[in-house]
């Protein structure tokens, strides 16, 4: 798909917190000619304790602002437990806006694994949706599919890619439940069903009691974002986009220093849902 002209639309990519740069720094290689603007949601975050009905509202409020405000080509929402909990109401609330989701990489999982063991290692809202169950019926019926639904590793993650230290008792008390072994078989991979997890996917490999498969979609919803948006021809990277808006407003020195490590200003506005 190839659209004509020099004045590309920009891409937004939401997520709860800072996990959604996993996927940015995906999206970006794939799309040069796109600016990007970076939402995170981190007055509400985190997203897996929230009660769903409250969270969905939230959702379609900052997304009713947020859309009105950008007028962005697509949205990638980068967070399993927004795209799960909010995805087919953001379609049918923005009928013509593109939206590129986050799901549990269940079917890549199960037609990967050799032993038959998958973990997916999510937030208790992910584990909890029955989006997420749908997956498993539909994709790995024939595997033994454990859900760890973690309350402390999206924190932990956020801290750890700010610099701060993290224990590795703490982590490995989080990871521990997704290594599995019956009738002599092993979990042989673990889905990382949080945005967020993938920065600490090295320190998960040196904790693992067993080699195991991290399986990290960032390349895969990149990927499938990049079909979505027309590629525009001699475009030029576009002038004034590629920033980071926060709606607390209020990013942390920490937090800044990592944003323009990734090449995203820091917008002065907020965004609030009503």
């Amino acid at each position: 798909m190839t659209q004509t002209g020099h004045e590309p639309k920009p891409v937004l990519v939401f997520d709860s917190g800072i996990g959604g740069l996993t996927v940015l720094r995906e999206a970006r290689v794939l799309m040069p000619e796109r600016g990007f603007i970076y939402v995170a949601d981190d007055a509400g975050f985190p997203y897996g304790g929230w009660e769903e009905a409250p969270l969905r509202k939230r959702i379609l409020d900052l997304f009713a602002e947020l859309l009105a405000t950008y007028e962005p080509e697509a949205v990638i929402v980068a967070c399993n437990t927004a795209f799960t909990l909010a995805g087919t109401d953001l379609r049918h609330a923005f009928p013509d806006m593109r939206f590129i989701g986050t799901v549990p990489a269940i079917k890549p999982a199960a037609e990967r694994t050799r032993s038959g063991l998958v973990s997916v290692l999510a937030t208790p809202g992910t584990v909890k949706r029955a989006y997420t169950r749908d997956l498993i019926q539909s994709f790995a019926a024939k595997c033994h599919v454990r859900l760890v639904g973690s309350e402390n590793l999206a924190r932990m993650a956020e801290a750890y890619i700010r610099g701060e230290p993290v224990s590795d008792e703490a982590v490995l008390a989080e990871i521990a439940p997704c290594f599995v072994e019956k009738d002599g078989a092993r979990t042989d991979i673990v889905v990382l069903a949080c945005t967020h997890y993938p920065f600490l996917a090295n320190v998960f490999r040196r904790l693992a009691p067993w080699p195991v498969d991290w399986l990290d979609p960032a390349e895969a919803i990149a990927r499938q974002a990049r079909r979505l948006v027309p590629l525009i021809e001699g475009a030029e990277h576009p002038q004034g986009f590629d920033f980071a808006v926060f709606t607390s407003g209020k990013p942390d020195f920490s937090t800044r220093r990592l944003m323009q490590g990734f090449g995203l200003d820091i917008a002065d506005t907020s965004v609030k849902a009503v």
